[in-house]
């Protein structure tokens, strides 16, 4: 008996059940979940730029020479918080504030051989600051040395622990120029401090070199212009703090007259100081802000004129300066005192009229 066709039979079947059980493998295979990765595990990079801030206008205060003297030094130990007294509130209520720190900061050290007035003053000097508002001050004066080389040392320890920031000094050139650097509303605010004012024996002694800690001299006007130069390339404003000007001249002296048109030049847009003890005028020249003399704020020793003195607030965006206002005061017991009442205005007049011999105008641009 022919087998073949039964094997065939059998073969034909065997080929069926293997397909169909290659169907129902395939059909289990695919009703089991695939794995995939965790896609949320993943880090993601964005490709889209961060926005940039909004900037919006800010206001930032400026007193004038500040030390603790006297009976000041009295106020200080009692208590530094409330040293700088009631116009601690016009400095508060500025998004910054600046003023000029004309003091060692040392309570040892040996005072600068033959100079008449040497100050110094305790870190407590730099609490007191911080207390009342001010964000940031200048010790480029023709007095941050009074204790030559040892009481830097001591300003510059006390300034690193306070990590109160300051401008003008350091200990070498690079550290002295350096800007102090904010952001406010937006706004890259670039702030440099240097003297003009230098006696004539200290210039070497005290001025910041490579190689020796010191000020920033205003007198080497190529390097404080290089500065300015460089802090315009990325800030928005870029203001300059400068110790300048004649003792009791009303007016501004030839140095400054000389010197501020240069920085303006090179791209600053503030240029604001003090030392003549009295006011002087304030105004803009071409679309910056120049103010020649702030006159005392926190100073031990006042009279009629050397008392005047008062708090300038600008309102800033950018590189406009948009607004200026003078708070006036007066020095009682070493301390500025806001003038209200009917002598607000006239102090305010006043200081209006100071701009005539100082070649600003009151709006920018003119």
């Amino acid at each position: 008996m022919d087998t073949y066709p039964a094997r065939r039979l059998v073969a034909a079947t065997a080929i069926t059940l293997s397909a169909m059980l290659l169907v129902a493998c395939s059909a289990a295979e695919s009703s089991v979940p695939t794995a995939t990765p965790d896609v949320a595990e993943k880090p993601t990079t964005s490709t889209k730029p961060k926005p940039t801030p909004e900037r919006r206008p800010y206001t930032i205060s400026f007193g004038g020479d500040v030390h603790f003297e006297g009976v000041l030094r009295t106020r200080l130990d009692a208590d530094p918080k409330t040293a700088l007294g009631p116009i601690a509130k016009v400095l508060k209520a500025s998004d910054l504030a600046m003023v000029n720190l004309e003091t060692a900061i040392t309570t040892g050290g040996t005072p600068a051989p033959g100079k008449q007035f040497t100050f110094r003053a305790p870190a407590a000097a730099l609490t007191a600051l911080k207390a009342s508002g001010v964000d940031v001050a200048s010790m480029a004066n023709n007095h941050g040395m009074d204790y030559m080389q040892s009481g830097l040392a001591d300003s510059l320890a006390a300034v690193k622990r306070s990590k109160f920031p300051i401008v003008g000094v350091g200990k070498n050139e690079t550290e002295a120029y350096k800007p102090w650097r904010t952001t406010v509303n937006g706004n890259r605010v670039a702030i440099i401090g240097a003297t003009q004012v230098l006696d004539a024996e200290f210039i070497n002694a005290w001025t910041a070199t490579d190689s020796q800690g010191g000020l920033a001299s205003a007198k080497n006007e190529p390097r404080l212009i290089q500065e300015v130069r460089k802090a315009r390339k990325n800030s928005d404003t870029v203001i300059v703090h400068l110790h300048w000007g004649t003792e009791l001249q009303k007016c501004p002296n030839e140095a400054q007259l000389s010197l501020a048109p240069k920085l303006v030049a090179a791209g600053a847009d503030v240029v604001v100081g003090g030392h003549a003890h009295i006011l002087l005028g304030s105004g803009y020249l071409k679309n910056s802000y120049v103010s020649y003399g702030l006159g005392n704020f926190v100073f031990y020793n006042w009279g009629p004129d050397t008392g005047r003195t008062g708090v300038l607030t600008l309102t800033i965006n950018g590189r406009k300066v948009l607004k200026d206002q003078w708070t006036p005061a007066s020095i009682q017991g070493g301390v500025p005192v806001p003038i209200t009442g009917a002598g607000r205005q006239q102090a305010v007049n006043g200081w209006k009229a100071l701009r005539d011999c100082a070649g600003l105008t009151a709006k920018p641009g003119s």
